[in-house]
């Protein structure tokens, strides 16, 4: 395929899914809401049962399973609580930086498996609570790691020289992740004047962290494509690969952003 043909799939992929997207999160009912997060969830967990090299029956199993545990996270009406989000808060701030720093490799089926059920299923209940507060707070949130990555790509190629983590994702450099934390204190400073806050050392910091958890969850996916041999978590998505691979930073950037929102409201 020619690199102009990709290109249009991928910016025609783009447009629906964020046509979609939007559609779900300003115009459905709360059930469809859900249902629009859970087709991302299973497309989560197909890919992630692929990267342990399961079998697509195995896989389709892997699939049902935690759309149960999903449905199961939702009726039991966590979303608000902050202990939701503890575990995720944890494994993202600390659990991670060690696996990438240590070079882990992947854990045993059974333990990824869990693992990704750890990495999943919080962001249904983040999702479900900043849009029951306001379907922007989730366009806030979400558009963190956007910002982040797209100034980093952009400021990487301008003026990247060094590598940020070479043996993981060898495109990233540190000039980029600084642009990136920029245009993600620049954004947080726009939201501030527009939603009418006080600028503060803590919303800067909120933000500046959710900016780390973004790249932290960049990194840990690249990090076990690598370890499982694959250049794309999968090919669900035409011209964008797979699933995991678009929101690998939401997953770790949306629950501690909804547990940031309980904390600090």
């Amino acid at each position: 395929m020619s690199n102009w043909s990709n290109l249009s799939l991928r910016l025609a992929t783009a447009a629906v899914l964020l046509a979609a997207f939007l559609l779900a999160l300003f115009a459905a009912p709360a059930w469809a809401w859900f249902a629009f997060v859970a087709l991302f969830l299973a497309g989560g967990a197909w890919e992630w049962a692929g990267l342990f090299g399961l079998a697509p029956a195995f896989r389709a199993a892997y699939v049902t399973a935690t759309l149960g545990l999903a449905i199961l996270v939702a009726d039991l009406g966590v979303a608000d609580s902050a202990s939701t989000y503890a575990l995720p808060l944890v494994f993202w701030a600390v659990l991670v930086p060690a696996w990438l720093s240590r070079g882990w490799g992947l854990p045993p089926v059974a333990a990824g498996l869990a693992l990704g059920w750890l990495v999943l299923l919080p962001t249904l209940p983040a999702l479900l609570l900043l849009r029951a507060e306001s379907p922007w707070l989730v366009l806030i949130a979400a558009a963190v790691a956007i910002v982040a990555d797209s100034a980093a790509y952009f400021s990487g190629r301008r003026f990247g020289k060094h590598k940020l983590a070479p043996a993981i994702s060898p495109g990233k450099t540190r000039e980029g992740a600084l642009g990136g934390a920029l245009a993600v204190v620049a954004y947080a400073v726009i939201i501030a004047l527009a939603c009418g806050y006080a600028l503060s050392a803590s919303l800067l910091l909120a933000f500046l962290g959710l900016f780390v958890l973004s790249v932290l969850g960049d990194l840990f996916e690249s990090w076990l494509k690598r370890r499982a041999g694959v250049k794309d978590s999968g090919n669900l998505l035409p011209g964008h690969g797979g699933v995991l691979d678009r929101i690998d930073s939401q997953l770790a950037v949306l629950p501690i952003a909804a547990l940031l929102w309980i904390l600090l409201k």
